[in-house]
């Protein structure tokens, strides 16, 4: 079919919207795979007859938010039309009492804050990655420093409004934190990169803005002393919001905790914090420099370490190590709290240099029941590695993106083993 005429099928999808589909320009593409149209839907209606519209004609479709991650995961196999969502902004409800709130998927993280702020409440996610939108965030599961004390968006969520890749609308879970319908779907897409439907709606448990907050932070030689220090923090009785590693290359490693709560609860916790920090510990109201942000820039090299708690302080030395061994400036940051650590590399490092790293960090994150996961690289990495790695499980994901996406449009290829 001519393009021109797949345009018209597109935009006959939702006549009474002036201009809801365009064909793609230079900037529209996903991970360098450019597209050949873009849709904004405006509501959930015009995304089903977009999905639908798509299907008839056997478009691949990949969905785009704010466009932060884009370049995050493998590169689709196919890509026809974006789905972008940015249309599909605001809070649709927000329980104060329930402490519950609605939102559409193309609200911007850092949006929804200000909106909630004003009852006193949030969704506790932090914004790694700043502009993200709420899809974004369930799509990846992405989540920074207080994911120690708050949990994921996985935690968080408790129900969605999703579009099938055959323009079914589906409700899973619900406005009630108790609600257990439909609730495995709601967790499900979390984290499965966009492969199994459009999230157009997400409703999340909310919580108390905190009356005071507090940073205690000492900064020591080497990951090692950093790794007993945080050790020293979690088998205290501090319950921390947060509890933070960064390690930059060639520089100190500093540790940061983070607590929440009244003002005299606060200062009593910091105290505690800095005495079991000892040396020259500080504290204070504001977060240090970096603080919730990942360790690269665009163009960058990123990886995500996961391992066992009791093995993150093997997890810090041996990546330390790799890095010396290969000779390259890696950075690292993350929470010692969880045993999830983010590591980057400079973009213009040799990429078979850096594809013998992360065989290395790969074996070294195993060692202590972890993962590796390559989360964004230059071409010329990613086509040395295996971006995912070996996972658990695969088989049925397959079985999963079958049932959901028989004919493989979503995001084709963006997610493990080529799912």
């Amino acid at each position: 079919m001519p393009a021109d005429r797949t345009l018209d099928r597109l935009r006959a999808a939702c006549p009474d919207d002036a201009e809801p589909v365009r064909a793609a320009g230079e900037r529209d593409s996903i991970a360098g795979v450019p597209a050949r149209y873009v849709a904004a839907p405006a509501d959930t209606a015009q995304a089903a007859a977009m999905l639908r519209a798509a299907a008839d004609l056997d478009l691949a479709v990949t969905v785009r938010g704010g466009g932060t991650k884009q370049d995050w995961a493998s590169p689709p196999r196919r890509l026809d039309l974006i789905l972008d969502t940015t249309a599909l902004a605001g809070v649709v409800e927000h329980a104060a009492g329930d402490l519950i709130t609605v939102v559409r998927a193309g609200t911007r993280l850092d949006h929804l804050a200000a909106a909630l702020a004003g009852a006193g409440q949030q969704l506790a996610l932090d914004a790694p990655v700043p502009g993200g939108t709420v899809g974004g965030a369930v799509a990846t599961n992405t989540a920074g420093p207080r994911r120690l004390l708050y949990g994921t968006p996985r935690d968080l969520l408790i129900g969605v409004t999703l579009v099938r890749a055959d323009g079914v609308v589906a409700h899973a879970g619900g406005k009630v934190v108790k609600n257990v319908a439909g609730y495995d779907l709601a967790k499900l897409v979390a984290g499965a990169y966009g492969t199994l439907g459009l999230v157009t709606e997400a409703a999340f448990r909310l919580h108390p803005l905190p009356a005071a907050v507090g940073y205690v932070s000492r900064s020591v030689d080497d990951v090692a002393g950093a790794a007993r220090l945080a050790a020293a923090v979690r088998a205290a009785q501090l319950v921390p919001t947060a509890l933070e590693v960064a390690a930059p290359p060639g520089g100190p490693a500093t540790v940061t905790v983070l607590v929440e709560g009244t003002p005299a609860g606060v200062a009593a916790r910091a105290d505690a914090a800095r005495r079991l920090l000892g040396g020259d510990a500080t504290a204070t109201d504001h977060p240090p420099d970096g603080w919730g942000r990942l360790p690269w820039e665009a163009g960058d090299t990123g990886l995500k370490l996961t391992g066992a708690l009791s093995g993150v302080p093997q997890m810090l030395a041996g990546v330390r190590a790799v890095a010396d061994h290969y000779g390259l400036p890696l950075a690292l940051r993350g929470s010692a709290g969880v045993g999830v650590l983010y590591a980057g590399l400079p973009g213009p490092a040799d990429p078979e240099r850096v594809a013998g790293l992360v065989d290395a960090v790969r074996a070294a994150t195993t060692a202590v029941a972890g993962h590796t996961v390559v989360l964004t690289a230059p071409p010329a990495v990613r086509d040395r590695v295996d971006v995912w790695g070996p996972v658990d499980g695969l088989a049925l994901m397959r079985r999963v993106k079958q049932r959901f996406d028989p004919d493989a449009r979503l995001a084709p290829g963006r997610f493990v083993g080529g799912i």
